[in-house]
């Protein structure tokens, strides 16, 4: 028969088992090091609120940015940056809406409203980031023809913006992506990221979608299936 201690410590085994696998990971907060960087995607007017391109709550991941980049070294920032009269644009395509795809010699193509336009104050960071260590800013999207999500590969899958390789020069192994909009840029960067071999996490509270007919859910569930870790900033370790 068991004894009261045995019973109780049996107690603790299976309440310890019940809890969640992303709890027990949570446990052990990430501490980022030397190898690596923290991607912040395209957190710019145009994606904030009055922006022509707006993501609900998109100014929340703001302050939770500043807040787990205290914890990295290397930060790398991306901006939209496309030319006038894009193809990405709803208002280049006679008859067509904003959201209503076409398709292209790359393939479909959503048609956004004018965004992010090279110079404009639309294009420009948002003012409250507050990142003074960042090192590189990465323009996509800024070839007429081509639109371009990833910080990693224009859409047609081929162009490269360098990234890869200039994080493979510095030695980065992981990386961590937050900012704007979850199921275009910030996906596309995390797949492309996997493809080119990194480890990479997606910091799902710096982050916010557009969710354009189910997109948000294809988008965790493409990471997912990728190898793509998603985590909360409070499981990054960042020093006070």
């Amino acid at each position: 028969m068991l004894n009261r201690r045995q019973i109780l410590a049996a107690l603790g085994t299976t309440a310890l088992a019940s809890l969640a696998p992303s709890a027990l990971f949570a446990a052990a907060a990430i501490k980022p090091d030397d190898t690596s960087a923290l991607l912040v995607i395209d957190v710019q007017n145009c994606f904030l609120p009055g922006g022509s391109l707006a993501v609900k709550e998109g100014e929340q991941v703001v302050p939770v940015i500043n807040k787990i980049a205290k914890g990295f070294a290397n930060v790398v920032m991306t901006q939209d940056w496309h030319t006038p009269g894009h193809v990405s644009f709803a208002s280049v395509h006679a008859g067509k809406k904003p959201f209503e795809t076409i398709d292209l010699p790359y393939g479909k193509q959503v048609l956004w409203p004018d965004h992010c336009v090279q110079g404009t104050d639309g294009a420009s960071l948002s003012k409250d980031l507050s990142i003074p260590q960042a090192e590189l800013i990465i323009r996509k999207g800024f070839h007429k023809d081509v639109d371009s999500y990833s910080a990693f590969l224009e859409a047609d899958g081929k162009t490269t913006t360098g990234l890869a390789a200039y994080l493979k020069s510095r030695k980065i192994k992981r990386l961590f992506v937050a900012g704007l909009a979850t199921d275009f840029c910030v996906a596309w960067t995390a797949l492309d990221a996997r493809k080119a071999g990194f480890e990479v996490y997606v910091v799902e509270d710096a982050c916010r979608g557009i969710d354009n007919q189910g997109s948000l859910a294809k988008a965790w569930a493409d990471m997912a299936k990728a190898g793509v870790k998603r985590i909360q900033s409070s499981d990054i370790a960042v020093s006070a």
